[in-house]
């Protein structure tokens, strides 16, 4: 021993500052590793202390109203005035020039026209006396339900962006969105289903595809689970041939054990924690998505209000029946998408928006009513909105033909209402200006909005977060936000 030490050569003043830089670095890097795999401000000792992250039930910070979300998100962003918000002025301006006065807002200014007018008619409707154009007649008789608000803004007039800030709260993509966090936060009820469901339409995914419903830097474990409306809604699901129900057990059992080896050899590993719950859950619901999923079970009179027996309804109201049935399984969070961004009516407004409503309006009202007459809608809290609004002014074609126009989009004002689970139904917040262009009184963003669904659910914006390379994240980051407190029950 004696003679080996002596082959050990004495280190150079410069090779042991680069040993103790090296090692500084080394103790960095595992601390900020140790709070992303961990959750904790400190290393653990002998992974004894790792914080375990799967989808089992969670204490809230306070005390509930709704257990569950429903999110029917309207891809391309709906037209406010004409849908929830009239607006007089426009009409009696239609024809008037107003580019100049909004030109910085405009993302197309070339094909820029003068003010248009709504080309639907509005009533009053509900005890509350909610406005709500002729397009969505179903919706219109469930507005005591619903608190709707008109003057919410975005800060991004592209798609991309506002679709990632309103999704994840920040405009790009790689952060966690609205789902992830709230099944991060709360787990689930049902250990045989999926914690987060995604419902994405048959005919194509939204803009941004996946990343809507990504689970960014939290652990792999809370990302959404895409569920199929039409054929084998979850793809290798069911085994390619049947076995007896003893020797299935076994098999699963055996697996769980060997993952289980696997896993503690290879401690800290987010991903390989994902996958074998994501293998797990699979063996579970094998049973449990099938019985969920099976809308033959429901009356011919329950498939009926739901438009299931109209070429039009048929899709979007499958997924909304759908929908119904997994929170009643007690499934955390179910998000409905339409296909590319069937709201984003730059042309054609006027046919555009009416097919857009035409598909999904007869759908929602039967779930808000089926929700309602099943006791749910008290727990169970429905949000409807997309990312962004559009302008007052027409948008023309490249034939300049007026009654082909459209509205770009708007980040100043856009609408959005929340019904159930704790919230005021006819309720009618906020205003925009005399033309609808941007949010005038009590202005509600983004991160107000996050912060209310969370509230609902029991959750603090800024309780809720998790330590991702040395800094402390949170679904409204570090804007301010505030719970609307003026739509709660």
């Amino acid at each position: 021993m004696q003679n080996q030490m002596n082959h050990i050569p004495n280190p150079s003043r410069r090779s042991f500052f680069d040993s103790v830089g090296s090692g500084l670095f080394a103790a960095a890097l595992s601390q900020i590793l140790g709070r992303d795999l961990y959750g904790s401000e400190d290393p653990p000792s002998g992974h004894a202390r790792r914080r375990v992250h799967d989808l089992k039930p969670k204490p809230t910070h306070h005390t509930p109203r709704a257990t569950s979300v429903i999110h029917l998100f309207m891809n391309g962003g709906p037209s406010q005035m004409d849908l929830f918000d009239p607006k007089p002025e426009l009409d009696r301006r239609h024809g008037e020039d107003y580019f100049d006065k909004i030109a910085g807002e405009v993302e197309n200014p070339t094909a820029a026209g003068a003010l248009m007018r709504c080309p639907y008619k509005f009533a009053k409707h509900g005890e509350c006396g909610m406005d709500v154009s002729d397009v969505m007649p179903h919706l219109a008789g469930c507005v005591d339900d619903i608190a709707l608000i008109r003057s919410m803004y975005t800060v991004n007039l592209t798609h991309e962006p506002a679709l990632y800030k309103i999704h994840s709260g920040r405009q790009f993509s790689g952060g966690p969105s609205l789902g992830a966090w709230i099944t991060y936060g709360l787990g689930t009820e049902n250990q045989n289903l999926p914690a987060y469901v995604v419902l994405d339409d048959p005919l194509g995914l939204p803009i941004n595809g996946v990343q809507n419903w990504q689970p960014g830097f939290l652990p792999p474990v809370y990302q959404g689970t895409r569920f199929r409306a039409t054929g084998s809604p979850v793809l290798n699901l069911k085994p390619d041939y049947e076995q007896p129900d003893e020797i299935q057990h076994l098999k699963q059992d055996l697996i769980s054990r060997l993952d289980r080896v696997h896993l503690k050899q290879r401690p800290g590993n987010p991903q390989l924690d994902a996958r074998i719950a994501g293998y797990e859950l699979a063996a579970r619901m094998q049973l449990a998505a099938g019985d969920a999923l099976d809308l033959s079970q429901e009356t011919a009179a329950t498939q009926e209000s739901y438009g299931l027996n109209d070429k039009t309804t048929e899709s979007y109201g499958r997924r909304c029946l759908i929908a119904r049935r997994l929170v009643e399984r007690g499934v955390r969070f179910v998000q409905l998408f339409i296909n590319a961004q069937i709201f984003d009516n730059h042309t054609g407004l006027e046919n555009g928006l009416k097919g857009a409503c035409a598909r999904t309006d007869r759908p929602i009202a039967a779930l808000l009513k089926d929700l309602k007459q099943r006791g749910l809608l008290d727990t169970t809290l429905v949000v409807w909105g997309g990312e962004f609004g559009r302008l007052p002014i027409a948008q023309l074609p490249a034939d300049k033909n007026p009654k082909n126009a459209g509205r770009d989009h708007n980040k100043n004002a856009m609408c959005t209402w929340l019904a159930g689970g704790g919230i005021k139904g006819g309720t009618i917040l906020g205003t925009t200006d005399d033309l609808g262009f941007a949010a005038a009184e009590n202005r509600i963003s983004v991160q107000d909005w996050h912060a209310t669904i969370l509230h609902q659910l029991g959750l603090h914006h800024e309780e809720l977060f998790i330590n991702h390379a040395g800094l402390r994240e949170r679904l409204t980051g570090v804007f301010e936000a505030r719970v609307v407190d003026e739509i709660l029950a």
